[in-house]
């Protein structure tokens, strides 16, 4: 199979041995944290030193952290990156520098292009291009479905030759349960990892707020909650006749936490993952009709935001992600229920997730493992570890430093983001990919 991580040039030239040393090391998939150093040879962590370094290795170019936490960096499961076709919201080159600034060194790409990414030859186009262009890894997602029309099934076996890390048709999800088995069944041959958005859309309808009261107050047409569930459990008895490897791309709401909880303890290979949004921001964020928080599936109430937080915490909930959906302004600029559902979110991911951690809301070893180890996982990537011979993407990040999100100070190539002006927690003050800086703080 195809690696799915290709070698940009921009990261030839990569130091032979690099050592940071006087670091605060978190492997987020043991949950071990100690003083330390890590080596680096040709791309790929040489060592890791519990304790104080002795002496660095003849040679090598040393980097003081002086005790700022070092992880492995950040793998987003769940990315639109705009090319080919919307090259005008987001390009590779953007979004990989907005990437990088932000400690994620590996985005997975959906496939909602154009044209889609349903064949092996847009597969390697994007690989090509990311290898040119991106300054962090990029992997696509390939498409389940042809055209993401939800009806034919795409060549699996193909796509995974060129690249594909796993099968979703992004923000659309298959209303027929007879192809939604028939791809479970055929991504199984290839143990390869079917992500699918759970939501009914006949039954979400126009709908663009969480029934309840504000959304009556505000005029808005309400996505009933069970829109979700109804998608989900369906696809969990799908699960238990074919046994693929089977991942809820975002659950939103404390109903659906309690049917993965259900599906894990049974002992089905079912995973899922949640947006960054949902875990920080609640339905009453939308008030004044603020259409940068306008995402779908829609902002919930505060209590299952919590819910969300716990299950996260509780292992039910295994990875974040930053459901990065550049708008342009045009597309925001509109009626909230007219307007484009979506928001930005490569810069914010970490440094809001460690607000929630610093806020004491769930463990920062868990918030790592879930942005971290737990994605690389699943997709088979050899990285997010730190541990000897894995690959050295890695971040040095002051977990303590506050900031704010300013507007002038974003990457992304659009600008939607509900957190502009907001309070960040945790500044990353350098990024390595394969084991040279993409990013370093000015």
């Amino acid at each position: 199979m195809t690696n799915p991580l290709m070698t940009n040039p921009l990261m030839s030239s990569r130091t032979h041995l690099r050592a940071l040393i006087n670091a605060d090391l978190l492997d987020p998939a043991t949950g071990r944290r100690q003083r330390g150093a890590v080596l680096i040879r040709d791309g790929l962590i040489a060592e890791v030193v519990r304790g104080a370094l002795p002496a660095a290795p003849e040679g090598a170019e040393v980097v003081d952290c002086q005790g700022a936490l070092v992880a492995p960096g950040v793998v987003d499961m769940r990315a639109f990156l705009g090319e080919p076709g919307a090259e005008y919201r987001e390009t590779l080159k953007t979004a990989s520098r907005a990437a990088a600034v932000g400690g994620i060194t590996t985005l997975v790409s959906t496939p909602e292009t154009n044209p889609p990414v349903d064949n092996a030859a847009t597969v390697d186009f994007i690989r090509r291009r990311a290898r040119d262009n991106a300054i962090v890894h990029v992997a696509p997602a390939a498409a389940l479905t042809r055209g993401l029309e939800g009806q034919e099934l795409a060549e699996y076996g193909l796509l995974l030759e060129a690249g594909a890390v796993a099968f979703t048709d992004g923000a659309r999800s298959i209303a027929n349960a007879r192809v939604m088995q028939r791809a479970m069944a055929y991504a199984r041959n290839f143990d390869a990892l079917v992500m699918h958005h759970a939501e009914d859309a006949d039954l979400t309808g126009d709908g663009v707020a969480t029934p309840g009261e504000l959304a009556s107050r505000m005029g808005l047409t309400a996505a009933p909650r069970e829109a979700e569930t109804i998608m989900l459990e369906r696809d969990l008895r799908l699960v238990r006749m074919t046994g693929g490897r089977y991942h809820a791309a975002m659950i939103t709401h404390a109903q659906s936490v309690e049917l993965i909880r259900q599906a894990k303890d049974e002992g089905l290979p079912v995973t899922c993952g949640v947006s960054i949004n949902h875990l920080a921001l609640n339905e009453h964020d939308i008030s004044g009709y603020r259409t940068f928080f306008k995402v779908k599936p829609p902002l919930r109430p505060e209590e299952d935001r919590l819910a969300l937080l716990e299950a996260l915490e509780d292992g039910v909930i295994d990875v974040i992600v930053s459901d990065h959906n550049p708008q342009d302004v045009e597309a925001k600029r509109l009626p909230f229920g007219e307007a484009a559902a979506g928001a930005i979110g490569l810069e914010t991911l970490l440094p809001v997730a460690l607000r929630l951690a610093n806020a004491g809301s769930v463990s920062l070893a868990r918030v790592l493992d879930a942005l971290t180890a737990r994605p690389a996982g699943l997709l088979g990537l050899a990285c997010g570890r730190l541990a000897k011979d894995t690959a050295a993407d890695l971040i040095v990040v002051d977990t303590d430093s506050a900031w704010v999100y300013e507007r002038e100070a974003i990457r992304s190539r659009s600008k939607n983001s509900p957190f502009e002006g907001g309070r960040m927690e945790g500044q990353v003050l350098r990024t390595l990919v394969s084991g040279v800086d993409v990013h370093v703080a000015g």
